[in-house]
């Protein structure tokens, strides 16, 4: 298989993936473009490639420097502007557990929180049944949350990939 072929393989894959993880497959597809492209590439060369229109592109580019999974560089006697992906995978995923992190755990969080302490009126057999949901959605969540804590604090290190290997 060519390399060209591979590489277009890839960002269908992963725009597919990206899309059924609650992320605009246009959005991934840039990022796997980015990825796989080991050349800076401006909105143009992005456009060409995965042929998308340039709002598309710009939304899209704002969205992926925001998660730190893109990042702008500049070129002497160039007025584009050029992207390249952040190529350290550990630190793309770290990156991506901590954005889903901000805009889905933590409004969870809040809403079980604000539950939590709330004057419950009504049965108390009701009151007590949706007491001990949240008080265990709750629990969970907070599980989940230092789970991803973890995994934000690890590095790319033996231990891990040695733990990773002996519980699969």
């Amino acid at each position: 298989m060519k390399v060209a072929d591979a590489k277009m393989e890839f960002i269908q894959t992963w725009g597919a993936l990206g899309s059924a993880w609650g992320i605009p497959r246009s959005m991934a597809q840039i990022h796997a473009l980015l990825l796989a492209s080991n050349t800076q590439l401006s909105a143009e060369d992005i456009m060409e490639h995965i042929q998308l229109s340039r709002g598309n592109v710009n939304i899209n580019l704002r969205e992926l420097t925001n998660w730190k999974l893109v990042s702008k560089q500049n070129k002497i006697g160039e007025r584009k502007e050029f992207f390249v992906a952040n190529q350290d995978i550990w630190n793309v995923a770290r990156n991506i557990v901590n954005e889903r992190k901000r805009r889905e755990l933590q409004p969870i969080q809040d809403f079980l929180e604000r539950f939590k302490n709330e004057k419950l009126t009504g049965g108390k057999e009701e009151i007590a049944h949706f007491s001990k949901l949240i008080a265990d959605l709750d629990e969970f969540v907070k599980q989940i949350d230092k789970l991803t804590e973890l995994m934000i604090r690890m590095n790319d290190n033996i231990f891990f990939k040695k733990l990773i290997k002996t519980l699969s």
